[in-house]
């Protein structure tokens, strides 16, 4: 035990020397008035930077909010657009309608989905433009393949959903058929 204490005596010795110099090498460093004021203008400089970087960021995520806020609401209306499509398809393909009916109930339904288009237009939701042009993974989705001579490879040809754009983002991509060479099936001549 007495050797424990002595060597709590010495560390606690030892930590009030350190403290000694510390404080002598503090005295040292006084800082004069003249680097003080540099030191508080670098300080002020950099705080006046950071608060304008952060006016910056605000300024432009209330831009992008206010330009792409509303882009849940019009990915979800885009299902709007999809059922008027189906509606037109199903009336289309219906047996049991007369032909009277089916021109006015295609009418109607023609003109509430050219409003949407319209509406969509006004508040920069286009169309992405896919038939005959080269897939772009950006922008289309390619869904399957279908064998076609007359377009070159990798040519939409036919569009199952269409994609649109809310102004320069994706809002949905199309999702398409793309064309590729037909395979040429060669015949083997059977063996003899």
């Amino acid at each position: 035990m007495p050797e424990e204490k002595n060597t709590v005596e010495k560390n606690k010795e030892d930590l009030n020397k350190d403290k000694s110099k510390d404080d002598k090498s503090e005295d040292k460093k006084e800082i004069t008035p003249e680097e003080k004021i540099v030191e508080l203008e670098d300080k002020l400089t950099r705080s006046f930077a950071e608060l304008e970087n952060q006016r910056r960021r605000f300024e432009k995520e209330k831009d992008e909010a206010f330009d792409y806020g509303g882009m849940v609401f019009a990915r979800d209306a885009l299902n709007l657009l999809d059922n008027l499509e189906r509606s037109k398809q199903s009336i289309n393909n219906d047996q049991n309608l007369d032909e009277n009916s089916k021109k006015k109930i295609m009418d109607h339904i023609e003109i509430i989905l050219n409003d949407t288009l319209t509406i969509f237009k006004k508040n920069n939701i286009v169309p992405v433009v896919s038939i005959n042009e080269k897939l772009d993974p950006n922008k289309h989705q390619a869904m399957m393949e279908i064998e076609d001579d007359s377009k070159e490879p990798g040519t939409i040809v036919q569009e199952i959903q269409k994609g649109f754009m809310l102004k320069d983002r994706l809002l949905r991509p199309s999702l398409v058929g793309v064309s590729k060479k037909p395979q040429k099936t060669e015949e083997k001549e059977p063996k003899k």
